[in-house]
């Protein structure tokens, strides 16, 4: 895209690149969930999104800085200041281990074994890393797939028409220098993932995913009742600011939790069929969302503006009612632990306080814990590091 002049190999070019970052995106997030240590999992996450704020807010500004330039140059420097992530990342993968939980399921148990010890800390103690390593053992023996949705969630939230047309909305809506409001939307939104992070370990994920989606809805309603109450004035277009930055700052202190639990729902097995099929859906979900968004808010067509929030503030409500009844909560457990839980046909509101036999009793037999009952508390010795 840097040196062509060609419309058609623009478009090509842009197919690849979507083709990328979708890859990418699925595989680097499947990775963070077969690796990561139960009681690190959401912070994680929460790094990651902080990344990709981060990448954003770089764009943004590099967009913002060149912007004026006469000639090809204005979008040649963008472009060209892509290369470095992805060289970087490229780089890197080299040093990374393959999941040990995807080995297992191919069968290959002694290199399940190496990758465990170069993804663990040197110090942990040899019985807590062969309970883990047999934990995902036995969990791999029979799999079968129970939940596909989390990641259907992602798209009702309204979050990628405010991303793609914050520029044109904030024009709409009167606001001077709607360029540079833009630039400090994306930064609102990595205070947004650096807030979720000092609590992501002390706060269910539940109560964040629903506290998260009434506060979107609330976002767009208050900018759409302002628009209606005193279309086109300053003061409305003040209003919108206010709460695209907040709502900004709320989707992105969330947006973890989607991706976290759409990978920790289905099993190792099927866990990239499924976080593949869920991601393809979100970003069909975007490309309408962002394909309509002209239509309602451009003037020369429905000319809604910020009215158009109107719509996203249902889509959050009935979001809001199925977090509420339909989401199972999984904070600080395995992946084996919630495919238990599964397995068992625990009811989405008692997977908080349900306590996990089968992997117990798989940690039970390295550590030699003794048996227990299901419902009975568990034994000390079987609290591991790694899945607290």
């Amino acid at each position: 895209m840097v040196g062509t002049t060609s419309v058609g190999a623009l478009y090509f070019a842009r197919l690849l690149l979507g083709l990328s970052v979708g890859w990418l995106l699925t595989f680097s997030q499947l990775y963070v969930h077969e690796v990561a240590p139960a009681h690190l999992r959401g912070i994680t996450f929460a790094v990651y999104q902080s990344q990709l704020c981060m990448g954003s807010i770089t764009g943004a500004a590099v967009d913002y800085g060149t912007h004026a330039l006469e000639g090809r140059r204005a979008y040649q420097i963008p472009l060209a200041v892509f290369f470095l992530a992805p060289t970087l990342q490229s780089i890197a993968l080299f040093f990374f281990p393959e999941t040990p939980r995807w080995l297992m399921v191919q069968g290959k148990d002694e290199e399940a074994e190496v990758a465990l010890r170069k993804l663990r800390n040197p110090s942990i103690e040899e019985t807590e890393l062969q309970a883990e390593l047999n934990e995902i053992r036995q969990s791999t023996k029979e799999q079968v797939n129970k939940n596909k949705g989390a990641l259907f969630l992602e798209m009702w939230r309204g979050s990628s028409w405010v991303n793609i047309y914050t520029t044109y909305y904030l024009e709409i809506a009167g606001v001077e220098n709607p360029f540079g409001y833009s630039l400090m939307m994306t930064c609102m939104g990595l205070l947004g993932v650096l807030f979720s992070i000092l609590f992501i370990r002390q706060v269910d994920r539940r109560t964040i995913m629903l506290c998260g989606v009434l506060a979107c809805g609330f976002s767009q309603l208050a900018q759409a009742i302002a628009w209606t109450v005193r279309p086109g004035s300053v003061e409305a277009g003040k209003v919108v600011v206010a709460f695209i930055a907040l709502f900004t700052f709320f989707y992105v202190a969330y947006a973890p939790y989607a991706w976290l639990l759409g990978g920790e729902y289905p099993n190792s097995a099927l866990r990239g069929h499924c976080f593949g099929v869920a991601t393809a859906l979100n970003f069909l979900g975007n490309w309408l969302g962002t394909f309509t968004a002209p239509y309602f808010i451009n003037p020369a067509s429905l000319g809604w503006g910020p009215k158009y929030g109107y719509i996203w503030f249902g889509s959050n409500m009935i979001l809001a009612v199925f977090v509420w009844f339909c989401l199972p909560e999984t904070r600080d457990r395995t992946l084996e632990e919630i495919h238990e839980m599964f397995e068992a046909k625990v009811p989405s509101r008692k997977f908080k306080t349900y306590v996990c036999v089968g992997v117990e009793g798989y940690a039970a037999e390295v550590l030699g814990a003794g048996d227990f009952k299901r419902g009975e508390a568990k034994p000390e010795a079987v609290q591991l590091e790694t899945s607290r």
